[in-house]
């Protein structure tokens, strides 16, 4: 009997010991995985230090995501500077083509003084022409027009635009109207600075045919440059830059006042293509008016060695001013053919400032298409 009532007690003893043992084990094991932790963050802490591979593999997601808030804006600024490029190249390239009989004919009376101007004398010259050359030879010069006018046009739009927001013309609602005119003539003193020997070599094929002149804007430039030197490719390049000042700066200022008064009276900030094109030929003439007897100066002095009829010399502004005062007088001189420029120059710049605000405003809207497409 004493021995079965001393086995109840081997079996506590049993499970006491098993319970000592499992708690032991337990906390052998608590120990030896914080041992291990342990180990495990001296470990990490001496590895963090000289490895630069943990640190990227948990960076690369803020990165990418820093680098595309970074992007965003300079790519929209990107994105407003080549919609300004294409837009204006398209809508010079528009006008000049529409315009181009007239304007041929027009330089042909300013480079004249033998030839008093008239409407019904510049009909007969481009029914002669037509009849004597074809059709085609009322666009001849066209090809350096366009060569000219594109790049041109485009720096002009896009140089307005940067020369509006570093002037900060019209910001908050602001009336700038001297900022509004310095910008359009800092546009155009751009634009004609880096496109001047074009324009020169665009005369010259103007006013000479395919027989006696040049055949091709590539000749231009090569008689030019071994007959009268390199520097004549830059003749008359003053008389353009003091012409450019009021003719940019008023047509600019005229388009964006009158755009300007008519969303206070209307509401809107986008007249329809009609209104635009008014607009548009209100600037271009008052623009025309207030530059023409430089224009005068300039084309007497880019075509002086192929003006062959007089064999007069325009060698500076100066002199060429006194000279057309003299010969001419100031009507008949310096405002030779202007009542052409007022039939061209309103619809060149009417076609060519609502040509611009319509393929712009068309371009940004696929641009906006294009950025919400990707979104989704």
């Amino acid at each position: 009997m004493s021995r079965l009532l001393e086995k109840p007690n081997i079996a506590m003893s049993i499970k006491s010991t098993g319970s000592q043992l499992s708690s032991s084990v337990s906390a052998t094991a608590a120990t030896t995985s914080s041992d291990l932790d342990d180990a495990d963050g001296e470990s990490t802490s001496r590895i963090t230090p000289h490895s630069s591979t943990a640190p990227e593999l948990t960076s690369p997601p803020a990165s990418s995501a820093t680098t595309r808030a970074s992007s965003t804006p300079m790519r929209q600024k990107i994105d407003q500077v080549v919609i300004s490029l294409v837009s204006g190249a398209a809508a010079g390239a528009l006008a000049k083509t529409v315009i181009a009989p007239l304007d041929r004919t027009k330089i042909n009376f300013q480079i004249r003084n033998d030839v008093p101007f008239s409407f019904r004398a510049s009909m007969v010259y481009l029914q002669n022409t037509y009849t004597k050359e074809g059709v085609l030879a009322l666009w001849r010069g066209n090809s350096a027009t366009m060569a000219r006018i594109i790049p041109y046009a485009a720096i002009q739009f896009t140089a307005h635009e940067q020369w509006r927001r570093i002037l900060q013309v019209d910001k908050d609602g602001s009336n700038t109207k001297g900022r509004r005119f310095l910008a359009g003539s800092l546009a155009g003193i751009t634009s004609q600075s880096l496109t001047y020997p074009l324009d020169l070599a665009r005369a010259r094929m103007a006013v000479t045919d395919r027989y006696t002149g040049y055949r091709t804007l590539r000749q231009v430039f090569v008689k030019i440059w071994v007959e009268e030197g390199p520097s004549t490719l830059f003749r008359g390049y003053w008389a353009t830059v003091l012409g450019v000042i009021p003719y940019a700066g008023t047509s600019f200022f005229t388009y964006e006042t009158l755009k300007r008064e008519y969303q206070e009276m209307v509401g809107s900030n986008k007249p329809n293509t009609l209104v635009s094109l008014a607009f548009g030929a209100a600037a271009g003439a008052a623009g025309q008016t207030a530059s023409y007897p430089l224009d005068i100066v300039r084309r007497r002095m880019q075509t002086m060695r192929v003006n062959t009829v007089q064999g007069d010399r325009y060698p500076t502004i100066l002199e060429t001013l006194g000279k057309i005062y003299r010969e001419e007088g100031i009507k008949n001189g310096f405002y030779k053919g202007l009542s052409m420029n007022w039939i061209k120059g309103p619809i060149a710049v009417g076609i060519s400032f609502s040509t611009y605000d319509m393929i712009k405003a068309w371009l940004i809207e696929l641009s906006h298409m294009r950025e919400n497409r990707h979104k989704d």
